[in-house]
């Protein structure tokens, strides 16, 4: 391969580059100089960009983790033929345990067994069977289930689980 041949794919893989860095950073400039100068002026942007979500998904998750703290722990896990569900708060949360017995009997879930505590903090450990041959449901949706419950329950109570009656 001659010498110019070279200088002439290197010249093309250097300009169809040039292109894709253009194209990337929607440059309009023409020239080699100009075309870095906006990438860079783009990479700058993206930057902060980054670090903004980054300050507001920091503050998100501050504010989620303090709001998260007084709602009750869920756990879920599948058994031969039902659930075994876990349900823990280190306060008492007034009215709850309906809540999520209403959310296991809308799924179609029987309670087989529960040990339950409601007064100095709220810990439900109960075994549900599914009643008949409901196997479209999974311990995913019976974690979404017992959370909406939870939700409804922080939502609709004037008591949340960090006031005592």
């Amino acid at each position: 391969m001659s010498s110019s041949s070279r200088e002439q794919k290197k010249d093309s893989a250097f300009y169809e580059k040039l292109q894709q860095l253009r194209s990337a950073t929607n440059s309009t400039a023409v020239n080699t100089a100009s075309i870095i100068v906006d990438a860079s002026r783009y990479i700058e942007e993206l930057k902060e960009r980054v670090e903004k979500l980054n300050n507001d998904s920091n503050a998100t998750s501050q504010k989620s983790d303090i709001h998260d703290t007084n709602l009750p722990l869920v756990k879920v896990e599948t058994l031969e033929k039902g659930f075994l569900v876990n349900v823990y708060s280190e306060r008492n949360c007034p009215g709850l345990l309906v809540l999520i017995l209403e959310a296991f009997e809308e799924l179609g879930l029987e309670v087989l067994d529960a040990r339950v505590s409601c007064s100095d903090n709220f810990r439900l450990e109960a075994i549900s069977e599914k009643e008949g041959e409901i196997d479209s449901i999974d311990e995913q949706m019976v974690k979404q289930a017992v959370l909406q419950a939870i939700r409804n329950w922080s939502g609709s109570s004037s008591l949340s689980c960090d006031q005592q009656e």
